[in-house]
């Protein structure tokens, strides 16, 4: 990586005191952070620092001004001639050229058509055929060897797809009268202590087989997602991409709001709506590799393979057929670091999920490659230093600029400083996705009898994270719902979901066991695993069935790309008890905030028995997961002395319960030590149960 510029030196006595075991590794840690401090440094100096650095955006691309005169600029170095095209001059191909400077920019500065009005209309459309030009708008380019190739603009802010023409997306020059531009009226809600996410897809956010819009999700999707009691959203596939199927992972146009769900003003309506619930919106960031596109993406966009990203095999994912970027470059991190930065204030995100992380850190992009754990793999000849210095100044830059951002890292490596703050020597995210869980979850009702399961396993699982680096605990996301999987609830009941879920069907005991273990299993991955909660849309009443795109494979049929919101709605559908449940647990932690407590203090994981035991936030909680015995006066252990009630029964009657236990009890603790705890009480807890028990005093 080349740079130059500051090299201040890591302090790292920090590091050694979170985690002693890193000192043979210091070696590496300071390389990457030799390297980072070298880049802030030439930003620094060369750009005016990340304020001006990250605000490519304002400079490159279209722009309107007030004089209704319109600057086009955009960096195509291998270009010898470049022009602007497109339906406002007929597609002529040599009317608007542009001008080179020394690095390889081109720009132009078109006059106004009058005093105020832009030559280029609003949302511009094609006129003339396919076989003029393919794009509503776009730079047209003599390159050597390949002579005139036509490109659309790489920071463009809107494109669309017309699949009846043609699959490639056309660009759109997006300027709305100002009485048609959206105006945000709400404050962006607080930074979070407490982190519960529910992750969600505009497009299959409608029970009707068609792409659902912004403005469905804002009127219908948000008051769900309010009431259930969940206090952040993260959107997928916003950025724009070529192939729906992809679910948002093969980026096109980074700069563009998907086109499928409706206008940039409809998204920027809808975030703003979510802030005045006061819900924080989190953006699936994908800079881990982009389309391959040439017509209508970022590949070959002047030429040549190595523009934006690494040439050869070095800048190609085998398994994602998709093209890596080259974070060395300092104009892939100009337009990189800006693409944050748009989102940031263009639509007013609150900070990002960025995906394929561990792709990113890894020469091996994890292909192949298992992590047992061992120091080693993450700092030695394995390790991407120009990826993970680039997650570094993203995360440095967007910490710095908006201080209560939140940026989360999909990584399924374990990367240890990942979520350490940057000037501490970390890469800088404040969370980490909990990755192992939902595969447990899936392996264990894959291949275990309820009898078999490990309870000191599943709570070694559960807990096995890095000493106050933060993790985002979830029991499935929409990885476990796509086709070829299934999702927890179908592990559990399967086609008894087709048949046994009406209240005025027979409670099997298939569907029994299903409704209880879905609710224990979430229960028990909120509150023990992690600083922060995911779910994906659905799966809080447990989906029927699964997810599919609309693809040549299935027809193009749109019947599993949609959520059935009228079975939770059905009151005779045994949906909403598991709805009620999910809301319930929300609702509680937001009185008690477990997620931003130290990690829970397990007491008790009994094999035989299958009961667990913990304590967190103040709170008792409690699992029996055992498929047949219920105990009687069963002696738990617990730290603080008094009086405690019952603030959640898995087996409440409301949650789809059989009512076995007593609301009303008040349970007193005896002062004798048990099970490592000053005290002890004593619980009738049914079998398949989880209580969660709070002192009087608190409820």
């Amino acid at each position: 990586m080349s740079a130059s510029g500051s090299t201040a030196k890591l302090d790292t006595k920090p590091i050694l005191k979170m985690d002693p075991w890193l000192e043979p590794y210091l070696p590496g840690i300071e390389k990457r952070w030799d390297l980072f401090a070298k880049w802030k440094g030439t930003i620094d100096s060369t750009e005016g620092g990340y304020e001006k650095f990250s605000r490519g955006y304002e400079r490159f691309g279209l722009h309107v001004y007030d004089d209704g005169s319109i600057s086009y600029r955009e960096w195509a170095p291998n270009a010898v001639k470049a022009n602007l095209v497109g339906d406002f001059n007929d597609w002529n191909r040599s009317s608007h050229q542009m001008e080179r400077d020394q690095y390889g920019v081109w720009s132009i500065t078109i006059p106004p058509k009058a005093p105020g009005v832009p030559a280029i209309p609003h949302d511009s459309k094609l006129k003339a055929s396919l076989s003029s030009a393919p794009h509503l708008l776009s730079i047209s380019m003599i390159v050597p060897s390949l002579g005139r190739i036509e490109r659309i603009p790489a920071w463009i802010k809107r494109v669309t797809q017309d699949l009846s023409v043609s699959p490639a997306y056309d660009a759109r020059f997006w300027n709305p009268p100002q009485d048609q531009k959206y105006t945000f009226k709400n404050q962006r809600p607080k930074k979070l202590g407490c982190l519960r996410i529910y992750e969600a897809h505009v497009g299959i956010s409608t029970p009707e087989l068609r792409v659902g819009t912004y403005k469905e999700f804002t009127n219908n999707i948000l008051p769900r997602i309010h009431k259930l009691g969940y206090n952040a959203i993260q959107l997928m596939a916003i950025m724009e991409h070529a192939y729906y199927a992809s679910f948002g992972y093969q980026i096109n146009s980074f700069f563009a709001a998907s086109s499928r769900y409706g206008t940039p003003e409809e998204l920027k309506e809808l975030i703003d709506t979510a802030h005045g619930l006061g819900i924080t919106v989190l953006l699936d960031v994908v800079h881990s590799h982009a389309s391959k596109n040439v017509l209508d993406g970022l590949n070959s966009f002047d030429g040549t393979d190595h523009q934006y990203f690494h040439e050869g095999g070095k800048g190609r994912h085998e398994l994602w057929d998709s093209r890596l970027f080259n974070y060395g470059h300092h104009e892939v991190l100009r337009f990189l670091l800006s693409n944050l930065r748009f989102w940031m204030e263009e639509y007013q995100f609150d900070g990002y999920r960025f995906d394929g992380v561990t792709s990113m850190m890894y020469v091996h992009h994890g292909i192949g490659t298992g992590f047992s754990g061992g120091y080693n793999e993450y700092f030695g000849d394995n390790v991407d230093l120009e990826g993970v210095v680039y997650l570094m100044i993203a995360n440095d830059m967007l910490h710095t600029l908006y201080p209560d951002t939140i940026s989360i890292a999909e990584d399924v490596s374990g990367m240890p400083l990942l979520c350490v703050p940057v000037p501490l020597g970390g890469v800088g995210f404040d969370y980490r996705l909990s990755m192992a869980i939902p595969d447990m979850w899936i392996k264990l009702l894959k291949e275990k009898k309820d009898e078999e399961w490990d309870m000191g396993n599943i709570i070694h699982t559960l807990t096995n994270r890095r000493w106050k680096e933060k993790s985002i605990a979830y029991a499935e996301s929409h990885d476990q719902a796509l086709v070829g999987d299934k999702t927890l609830a179908f592990w559990l009941m399967d086609k008894e979901m087709y048949t046994n879920m009406s209240d005025l069907t027979e409670m099997t005991p298939i569907i029994s066991r299903g409704l209880a273990l879905h609710k224990m299993i979430r229960l028990l991955v909120h509150s023990l695993g992690g600083e922060g909660y995911l779910n994906f849309e659905g799966n809080e009443f447990g989906h029927p069935e699964w997810l599919d795109f609309p693809r040549e494979g299935n027809g193009n049929s749109f019947q599993y790309a949609r959520r059935q919101w009228n079975v939770v709605d059905d009151e005779l559908l045994r949906y909403k008890y598991l709805n009620n449940f999910d809301a319930a647990i929300q609702h509680l932690e937001e009185k008690y905030h477990w997620l931003e407590a130290d990690p829970g203090y397990v007491s008790l994981k009994h094999e035989g028995d299958k009961v667990v035991v913990f304590e967190r936030a103040g709170l008792l909680f409690i699992f029996n997961f055992h498929a047949t015995n219920s105990f009687t006066d069963y002696r738990v252990g617990i730290e603080v002395p008094g009086d405690y009630k019952i603030v959640l029964s898995s087996d409440d009657k409301k949650y789809g319960g059989w009512d076995r236990v007593d609301l009303s009890t008040t349970f007193v603790t005896t002062a004798l030590e048990w099970n490592n705890r000053k005290n002890f009480l004593q619980v009738y807890i049914p079998s398949r149960v989880a209580l969660v028990l709070a002192l009087t005093s608190t409820i």
